[in-house]
Formats: C-alpha cells, structure tokens, sequence
C-alpha cells in the first residue's frame, strides 16, 4: 500500500487522540518509519494501577511494506535516578522475513447466534520474531501408574515476543476494528515477505 496522507495523517491522529506524549511518541514512531510508505498501524494505550500510582503505557504497531515496527513508552515515577517524573520510549524494527507467527485470539459472546462480521469482545494479538521465547516445562511420566523412575523433563518453547490485548469494553469497538485489520494486514505481509537467504 503506497504511503498516503490519509495513513501517514491517520497514524498522527491516533497518536494524538491516544492523548498520552504525543510529540514524543510521534518523533520516535517516524525516526523509526524514516521514508518508508506505512500500510497499516494499531495504536494501543493501556492504563494499569501499580499500588498507590497510575501507570501508562503506549504501544504503537506499524507496518511497512519491508518491516514491522513496534514502539513501546512508559512513563516513571520520580526515583533515585531522576528527582522527576520522566518517560521512557524504545522502537524495534524486525524485518517482515523475521516474523515466525501471527497469532489471533478472539472473544465472541454468544457464539451460538455470532453472525459473520460481528466485533468479537476482545482480541489478543501475539506476534513472534525470536527476540523472546518463552518455555513451559513440566515433570515426564510414563504411562506405568506404579513406575517410580526418574523420566526428566518435557516442554515446549513458544514464541512471545509481544502481546497485546484489546477489548471492546477498555479500548472501544474501534480500535478491536483496527487491532483486527492489522493482525489481517501483518499476516499477509508475512506471506508475501521473502524468506531469509540460506
């Protein structure tokens, strides 16, 4: 999809309308873009209570037609390292070829009367790259209920490089609309992005 100025203006607004450092969030999300044209973006604030503070938290998803961007800013309570509230942003830009999975959870009430094109409640978006991996593992056992061996471990590894979960209820019908079309977006990009050479 060619960079238009209704998406490079769409990206902005969202950022602005996220309401949470715009300017900084900005600079970061197009330092990291540069001149790339961008095809789709999911902007996701989320609000969390940490004891006695609020705590927020901006995730900005961006693809181009070559990479996926993600930004992530926190903002920090004054502490020993700075007598002030302060905020902290990073981006990570992972090459389409790199992305090993898509993963789209949805949360549909009522299932027995859902009708194709209905919102589901919630989504969970997982992507995974192999920056993060995460391993389950558990005690082995064979099927010998009187069988008192040592059998090791047994586990699996699962990709979980980011998570990121969007309800109607929290966030709006909107942005489950966009986490949807994103997820759609970044999973035929991956189809068509070329494998890494061997």
């Amino acid at each position: 999809m060619a960079k238009t100025s209704t998406t490079t203006q769409g990206l902005r607004t969202a950022i602005e309308r996220s309401g949470y450092y715009p300017a900084l969030v900005a600079e970061a999300v197009e330092a990291a873009v540069g001149s790339e044209p961008v095809a789709s973006y999911l902007v996701h604030q989320e609000t969390t209570f940490d004891s006695n503070e609020v705590r927020r938290h901006v995730t900005v998803l961006v693809l181009t037609g070559t990479r996926f961007i993600v930004s992530h800013t926190d903002e920090q309570a004054a502490d020993g390292t700075s007598p002030a509230p302060y905020a902290t942003t990073s981006t990570e830009s992972v090459k389409l070829e790199r992305i090993s999975s898509v993963v789209l959870s949805r949360v549909v009430a009522d299932p027995e009367s859902y009708t194709p094109g209905t919102l589901p409640r919630e989504v969970v978006l997982t992507i995974g790259w192999g920056a993060v991996s995460r391993i389950d593992m558990e005690p082995a056992a064979c099927g010998d209920p009187n069988c008192e061996a040592d059998h090791g471990y047994t586990g699996s590894t699962t990709a979980d490089d980011l998570s990121l979960r969007v309800s109607e209820a929290g966030d709006g019908p909107e942005t489950v609309r966009q986490a949807l079309d994103f997820a759609q977006a970044l999973s035929e990009a991956t189809v068509a992005a070329p494998g890494p050479a061997r």
